[in-house]
């Protein structure tokens, strides 16, 4: 998986804790490998999670889903993979 192949369509298949390592471990791998993130640095990534995760109303309107109050793993897999580019 890597950014240009869809993370958000991995990120919604995301529906158990196991699903969610896998997710995270995925992204590590595209990171790892040498794929260019506009987040690349801890500080970075950080920031633009808490920012996607406030913003993310936004998101779900522009992609004519609704929003969700509750967190789900899909929900956080979404968060962590958007943070890799989110500004």
């Amino acid at each position: 998986m890597s950014i240009e192949d869809g993370f958000f369509d991995a990120a919604e298949a995301v529906a158990s804790r196991e699903d969610l390592a896998r997710f995270v471990e995925a992204l590590h791998s595209d990171l790892s490998n040498g794929a260019e993130w506009e987040n690349d640095r801890l500080d970075l990534f950080l920031e633009a999670l808490s920012a996607w995760i406030r913003d993310s109303p936004g998101y779900y309107k522009n992609i004519g889903h609704p929003a969700t109050e509750d967190a789900t793993w899909s929900f956080f897999a979404q968060a962590l993979g958007a943070a890799t580019v989110y500004e």
